[in-house]
């Protein structure tokens, strides 16, 4: 450093500069020309020392700064630094070394420095200062230190060759403390392993997806659905939802990353061999620590099963188990639906009350089993005779009644337009019915059996006063038909 500032000067330079010194202080006269000259160049050379012993001070002060600075960056940084020989001994060492391995730094001079490796990673360690000798430059390697009192700790361990001048093999390493981080890593990894313990265990369906929506893990329930879950890894999750309900889903999903508040949601989701799950939704959030959405994890569950259920309890309570018509309590609803409709419409309804002429014979010659496969058929003869916009539904027994909606706006028209379906129905249920008894090995015993029907009919009008009301006359008619021998139909016109 000090031959730098000196040729940096030039030696041309500081002669110029120490005649400029001398030529400017004033001398004598004297005759002695070369007493002169001897001592102008005295006392040019004695300026010249002057100016090198001020740069040399220079020099000096700037080295004594930049030592200062080394040892405070060396002796106070906040990690572990230290010289160690081609042995294995350490030749050098500053303060947070000293101080993580517990002992006073000028002792550390001359220890092995595998004294200080744990145990359990002496051949991590060994491994490690083999690689470094045959390849050379920086290798990192986590492993555990112990200090004097026989505490273990984590550190990350840097070391790097350093041929010195003199060649001998030095390294020079640096360690810090991270056992908090191994510890939350182990943390991470326990959460990991109970995430994955947890959705691997589950029935329910369990998907991890990015904020597009493409999938970055699905628990094995999956399976049933993909076959290998982990080839739809990075695939859209949204493919195999029903084209009906995709981009519903795809806008609940898009509100739950854009909000990041989880909704639930049911849709319907197609498998691989095209079969159709409703299933039932849930997602939640993951946020980096900017807030941001970064995962949604989505919890589902097939409730195909469930809903079918539901299905068949909603029919149980609503329609007849034999004929799967409606029963009397969904009709009421329907028949007071009926009722709102003329009212805001204007137009004339009908309600049909129908009972079987000679149903009990059949029950008593043959069983309930066979009349009940007369009753099917009643209902689906029935059922083939009226439009869309009308109901039949099962009274009871062998009485069945048939709502007819919006006729007409003129009386007259309605109760003609009722007529000709109540002929219709009449004519149809008068048609001879096959009835199956069994099986005499391979012969069916079937045998045809005639059963005629007695209509009666009330006209509905937006003054009635109620749906019982209706029934009571169309009841009322019925019995009529009845009464007249059977195979009738009677009409009880007033609505009032």
């Amino acid at each position: 450093m000090i031959k730098k500032s000196t040729d940096a000067l030039g030696q041309k330079d500081l002669r110029l500069k120490a005649e400029k010194n001398l030529a400017e202080q004033v001398f004598p006269d004297s005759s002695q020309v070369d007493a002169q000259k001897l001592l102008h160049e005295l006392r040019v050379h004695q300026i010249e020392l002057e100016l090198q012993n001020e740069e040399l001070r220079l020099v000096q002060t700037e080295l004594e700064a930049s030592q200062i600075l080394y040892r405070g960056l060396y002796d106070l940084a906040p990690i572990g630094y230290c010289t160690v020989d081609k042995h294995g001994r350490i030749l050098q060492a500053n303060l947070a070394a000293a101080t993580l391995w517990g002992v006073a730094r000028e002792s550390l001079v001359n220890q092995p420095v595998r004294r200080f490796i744990a145990k359990e990673d002496q051949d991590t360690f060994h491994h490690y200062s083999q690689q470094l000798v045959s390849a050379g430059g920086l290798h990192t390697c986590d492993l555990r230190m112990v200090n004097a009192n026989g505490t273990t700790f984590w550190v990350r361990l840097r070391s790097v060759i350093d041929l010195a001048g003199d060649d001998k093999t030095r390294y020079r390493a640096t360690f810090g403390d991270i056992s908090e981080s191994k510890r939350l890593e182990e943390a991470l990894r326990e959460q990991e392993a109970f995430f994955h313990l947890i959705a691997e265990n589950l029935s329910d369906f369990i998907a991890v997806l990015d904020p597009e929506g493409r999938r970055l893990y699905n628990s094995p329930s999956y399976q049933q659905f993909f076959g290998k879950v982990s080839d739809f890894n990075g695939t859209n999750s949204f493919a195999e939802v029903h084209p009906d309900d995709r981009e519903r889903v795809r806008q609940v999903f898009m509100e739950t990353v854009r909000s990041g508040e989880g909704r639930q949601i049911d849709y319907r989701f197609v498998s691989t061999d095209g079969r159709i799950h409703e299933m039932e939704s849930r997602g939640s959030v993951i946020k980096n620590e900017a807030g941001q959405v970064v995962r949604v994890v989505v919890v589902s569950q097939d409730v195909t099963v469930r809903k079918q259920l539901q299905e068949q309890v909603h029919q149980m309570a609503f329609h007849d188990p034999l004929t799967l018509l409606p029963n009397r309590r969904l009709f009421s609803d329907r028949l007071s639906q009926a009722m709102a409709v003329s009212s805001r419409s204007a137009c004339y309804g009908a309600l049909m009350f129908i009972d079987l002429d000679n149903f009990k014979p059949l029950n008593d010659a043959y069983g309930h089993d066979v009349g009940d496969l007369l009753l099917i058929q009643v209902a689906e003869r029935l059922k083939c005779c009226v439009r869309e916009i009308d109901s039949v539904a099962r009274f009871g027994g062998d009485e069945f009644v048939v709502m007819l909606g919006q006729l007409d706006l003129d009386k007259e028209e309605s109760i003609s337009q009722a007529e000709s379906i109540a002929k219709k129905l009449r004519a149809a249920l008068s048609e001879p019915y096959v009835l199956n008894t069994g099986h005499v090995g391979d012969i069916d015993m079937a045998f045809e059996y005639f059963c005629t029907a007695s209509i009666g009919i009330a006209l509905i009008k937006h003054q009635e006063a109620s749906p019982g009301g209706i029934l009571r006359r169309a009841d009322m008619a019925m019995y009529q038909a009845k009464q007249a021998g059977g195979n009738q139909i009677r009409f009880c016109a007033q609505s009032s």
